[in-house]
């Protein structure tokens, strides 16, 4: 968590405008950064320790399920939620992402601030005694 005691956020997605929504929805409340694709979030992800990754599926370099993946097998990184988002809802990709890349949550776009912190709720301790990590279900 960064200095003023709000949460960090990071989003990947290598389209400017999916992420300049993001951080307009969050970054009133949250510390939100940003990756162009999946190499730069598996860097920011290790270098950074935000509290969840939200993440394009489909990126350049290196794409969502794989970088999921990375910080996932990384010992540093893998309490980390990470949370694909995607504009193709298969059930095939939520299965990739859950079982495969070992994602937390997948959300389908387009999205609203709402499903955002509905996710973010379910998955970041508040802080409190009884604040608890609830995985992807």
């Amino acid at each position: 968590m960064d200095e003023d005691n709000r949460k960090t956020v990071l989003v990947a997605d290598d389209e400017p405008t999916v992420r300049k929504l993001v951080c307009r929805m969050l970054d009133n409340d949250y510390n939100v950064i940003e990756a162009q694709n999946g190499r730069e979030a598996v860097n920011l992800a290790c270098s950074r320790r935000p509290d969840i990754v939200f993440m394009d599926m489909m990126m350049p370099d290196v794409d969502g399920l794989s970088a999921c993946y990375e910080i996932k097998a990384n010992e540093s990184t893998r309490g980390i939620p990470v949370v694909m988002l995607t504009a193709i809802s298969y059930a095939l990709n939520k299965k990739l992402s859950e079982d495969v890349a070992g994602a937390d949550g997948y959300i389908t776009k387009p999205f609203t601030r709402e499903s955002l912190l509905e996710e973010m709720r379910r998955l970041i301790p508040s802080g409190g005694d009884d604040a608890e990590y609830m995985p992807y279900e």
